[in-house]
């Protein structure tokens, strides 16, 4: 009964979510609709019992939901000119961020030499399905996974590069005419 009566709220409210994101006229409502509406779909799979699910609908859509936010805020220029009130120009920090960095690459390289020597239904046994997908991706496959991170990173600098090149060009244009 519970699951019947939650199904059908999760369902409307996300389903108005998205007729908000569809028909306002405001990018910024529009985009903050849609990431509502990604997060009610997701407790739709935390009701059918498929966690992890639910959370990588969290991280991966609604973080592209917030992406588009911010390029939106940048497009439309919906923001205010921010000031930095510190400066990270001390040695301590440089030294410290260095340090950290090392440390995380060290880690990188050494976690699937770690997992591979464990034995994966030793290591398994007994856990949770969100338990062992985050064991197996944190050990086994963690360098893949960096990987696909640094190249995604890469891409949507890129990205970035492209669309404010063909910025540049167009402001050159309008300034000659």
């Amino acid at each position: 009964m519970f699951e019947t009566i939650a199904f059908y709220l999760f369902s409307a409210v996300s389903i108005a979510c998205f007729a908000v994101s569809v028909f306002t006229k405001n990018v910024l409502h529009a985009l903050s609709a849609l990431a509502g509406g990604m997060i009610f779909i997701s407790a739709l799979f935390f009701l059918l019992g498929a966690e992890f699910l639910g959370v990588v609908q969290i991280v991966v859509y609604v973080g592209a939901v917030m992406v588009l936010y911010g390029f939106s805020m940048m497009f439309f220029d919906f923001s205010k000119p921010v000031h930095d009130a510190h400066k990270f120009s001390s040695k301590l920090s440089i030294y410290t961020l260095s340090v950290f960095i090392a440390v995380t690459i060290i880690v990188i390289f050494l976690s699937p030499i770690v997992g591979a020597n464990m034995s994966e239904k030793q290591a398994l046994e007994g856990l949770s399905n969100i338990e062992a997908v985050g064991i197996l991706l944190f050990s086994k496959y963690l360098l893949v996974f960096e990987l696909i991170a640094i190249l995604l990173l890469v891409a949507m600098v890129a990205g970035i590069v492209l669309a404010h090149k063909d910025m540049d060009k167009q402001n050159e244009i309008e300034e000659l005419l």
